[in-house]
This record gives C-alpha cells, structure tokens and sequence, in this order.
C-alpha cells in the first residue's frame, strides 16, 4: 500500500509539473516570457480565480438561496448598495490611478491585498447575508475594478515585439477565462464545505497575487513619456496648439465659463465609435447575466431543470468569451472599427432572433454571440485606443473607457431585473436597444471610414 500510494503521489506530482510547465511555455511565447508579459498573464489568471471565487459565494448567498421574488429585491439591493457609491467612485479611480504612474505594482498587489482581507470579512458573515455583506462586497468591487484599470495600461508596457495589443490583450483576457472556468467548479467544491469556504480559498488566492504584483518586471512602474490626459468635449480655447504639457510645466488653466466639459470625445472619432458600439455590447450582456439568471429559474428553457438551464447558458456564454479571445489573437490588427460594428450586428441578430423564436437554442445562442462580440468587441477597441490614442495620454484613455464600459454593464443589469420575467418581452427590449445603438454606429461608421493610420485626437 505504501508503494502503491507513493507511486501515485509520484505521478500525480509529474502530471502537476507537467502541467505548470506546458502553461509556463504558453504564457511565455512569441516574446511574452522575456518582456514579462508572462508575469501578468499569470497574475490576470490569479486575478480572475480570485474573483470568481468571491462571485460563487455571493451568489449562493443573495441568488440561490433564497425564493425567486425575494432572490430579486437581494440583488436590486446589493446593486443599489453597491453600484450607487461605485458610480460615484468610479470616475475617480482612474485620474486617482493616473496620478501614480511609478507605483502601479503596488497599486496592483494593494488591490489582491484588499480583496484578500475583504474576503476573509466576509468568510465570517455570507452565511446570513445582511446587509453587512454589502460594503464589504462594494470594497472588492472597487479593487477589482483598480486592479482591471491598471492592468490596461499595462499591457503596452509588456508587449513584445512579436504582439500586437490585439493578441496581447487577448492572451491575457483567455488565461482569465481559463481561470475562470476552474475557479467556478473549484468554488462549487468549497460551497459543499461551507458558505464561507470559498471567500477562504479567495484570500489565499489574492494573498499569492499580492506577493506575484510586486515580481512584475520594473518597466510596469515606468512612466518615460507619459502626462496626465485632460481630455476636452470642445474646440481648444483659442492660443492653444495642441502642445502637450508636461507633468511639471502645467498649461494655464482656463476661467471657468470658458473650461471645456470633460469626456471622451476628442480621441479621436473610431474610438468613439468603439466604445460606443462596446457600451451597448456590455449593456446587452450585463442585461442577460441578471434577466436570464431569474427568468431561467422561474420558467427554465426545454423543460430542464433550473440548475441545468443556467449551466448551460453560463457555459455557452463563457465558451463564446472563450472563442472571442481566441479569434482576436488570430485576426489582423487591421480594421477594428469594422470588427466592433460587425460585433454589434452579430449581438443584435441574435437578440433579435431569440425574441421572436424564444427558445433552447436561440437562447443558447444569443449568450454563446453576446459572450463572444463582447470579448473580441473589447480587443478591437483597446487596439483603436493603442492606435489612435498617443502613448502620452493613453492611461487616462484606458481608464475612462474601462468605467464607461462597467457602468454600461450595471445599467443593463438593472434593466434586467426591474423587467417582468417574460422572455419575449425581455429580449425584444433588449434587441431594441442594441438595435438603436447599431444604427447610430453605422452612422458614425460610414462618416469616419475604416483607418489604418493614427487619427489626431485634440489633447490638452
């Protein structure tokens, strides 16, 4: 028995080492491991094994836990709880992570460390699910959120010359979804211990991110050529020249009746278009994460049982994510305004056709597209930032579109929840509203054309 058990511990441990080894060498290619790419390949991977961990726990608290009627007031709670003071939040998160150009690894293993010390709260009170949890879940929503700010601008910090953003972006979004999938069996094992035993798991999972941040390469604290963004929705006030200034030679501000509103406007049009056609990307799927979650608990689709019914669509979704990756680290990095508009069409076909042929496999679909515009939808316009957007300015760019893109999320999700449990009725909704913004970005698409050279965004 002896032999027999240290036979199999031997194997078992070759089969392991194995296994990291064969993930060493993916992450590593083309460039990635010298760059140190591969480090936040594998950091992302920690990232997203962590936060899915939390994600069951909450979820098997506030959504399956609980009667239908009364699992939908939990989440509108935990929205309004958590999404109000996160909308307040969010748009300082990004200036606040711009001012910290020379310490973005620690800004990272701040946000593990935070999540790992909030999951390890919650570990002690998800079992009843008050409203105790709910700060507590607002904190690690902003971490994570932080850390996804972060890590984008990182990325052309890394990037070998062998990548593009495109493939780069989309190696490291697939190792987060990797993670993702063996997080949520590994976090469904831990439930069966305890409610609490998940959030266990996710503070040892964030406490190794923590440590991993800080074995970044030095490059990621970098800021040679970079300057704040003051992005203007306006013409340039008269005498200006589109000169940018630096950190320590600050342009003049201009008197108050005559300072521009900011936003986005001015990166240039495809960006705009971009993150445009991406926010109602994200509108869509954030509007079928929560709509279907409670419509396919009430009434599930094919006569399968709840459960099975979400699993599917959860897998469909998460397998058309996963393709979207994949197809981004194939395609040319030619053409994202094409890409993020075909998207949309694609999103919106599928919607559009699940609403009027509600059923097992249309609603397989619609996830399975929605999972897979969204993805290779974000990897065109993080290239369009790259493209059009001068590296001096593009942490600002990166930041502001990531809130932009959560923000539409958690506007869909809320839409998602206040409709009535109608699954006609619910994907027509949301056909139209992807089917408005479709028009408008075909609109914008036939008025910029396709570029294959930098567009001059207007900079202050």
């Amino acid at each position: 028995m002896v032999r027999t058990a240290s036979a199999a511990g031997s194997r078992t441990g070759k089969v392991v080492h194995g296994t990291g080894r064969r993930i060493r060498r993916a992450t590593a290619a083309e460039g990635a491991g010298e760059s140190g790419l591969a480090k936040l390949i594998e950091l992302h991977a920690l990232n997203a094994f962590g936060d899915m961990l939390i994600t069951v726990a909450l979820a098997s608290t506030i959504f399956f836990s609980v009667p239908t009627g009364e699992a939908r007031g939990r989440v509108a709670l935990y929205l309004l709880i958590t999404m109000a003071p996160f909308a307040l939040l969010a748009p300082v998160i990004g200036p606040l992570l711009d001012r910290l150009p020379h310490g973005r690894r620690a800004a990272m293993a701040m946000s593990m460390l935070a999540r790992a010390v909030l999951a390890w709260t919650m570990a002690g009170v998800v079992t009843g699910g008050g409203l105790a949890l709910y700060p507590e879940a607002l904190g690690v929503l902003v971490a994570s959120k932080a850390y996804g700010v972060v890590r984008s601008v990182v990325v052309p910090r890394l990037l070998p010359s062998r990548l593009s953003l495109v493939k780069a972006n989309s190696r490291v979004t697939l190792a987060g979804l990797l993670a993702t999938m063996v997080a949520a069996g590994v976090g469904g094992l831990l439930h069966l211990i305890g409610p609490g035993w998940p959030l266990r798991g996710a503070f040892l999972v964030f406490v190794a991110g923590t440590l991993m941040a800080f074995h970044l390469p030095h490059a990621v604290d970098s800021a040679k050529g970079e300057q704040r963004a003051v992005l203007h929705a306006e013409e340039h006030p008269p005498g200006h020249h589109g000169v940018l200034h630096g950190r320590n030679a600050p342009a003049p501000e201009p008197a108050a009746e005559q300072r521009p509103k900011a936003s986005l406007r001015t990166v240039g049009p495809s960006v705009i278009l971009a993150l445009r056609a991406m926010a109602a990307m994200r509108w869509l799927v954030g509007f079928l994460v929560m709509f279907l979650a409670f419509l396919l608990r009430e009434e599930p689709i094919g006569g399968l049982q709840p459960t099975l019914a979400l699993g599917l669509v959860a897998l469909a979704a998460g397998t058309g994510n996963a393709i979207g990756s994949a197809l981004g680290s194939w395609l040319r990095p030619r053409g994202p305004e094409m890409t993020v508009t075909a998207m949309l069409l694609l999103a919106g076909c599928a919607t559009a056709a699940a609403a009027l042929w509600y059923g097992t496999v249309t609603v397989v679909t619609v996830a399975a597209t929605a999972g897979m515009a969204a993805s290779l939808g974000k990897l065109s316009l993080d290239a369009l930032i790259q493209r059009d957007v001068p590296e001096s300015v593009r942490t600002s760019a990166f930041a502001r579109s990531e809130t932009l893109l959560q923000m539409s999320w958690v506007a869909g999700g809320a839409v998602g929840i206040l409709l009535p449990l109608n699954g006609a009725l619910g994907l027509s909704v949301a056909a139209a509203v992807v089917g408005a913004v479709l028009l408008w970005t075909l609109r914008s698409l036939l008025r910029v054309g396709v570029r294959h050279r930098p567009a001059a965004p207007r900079v202050a």
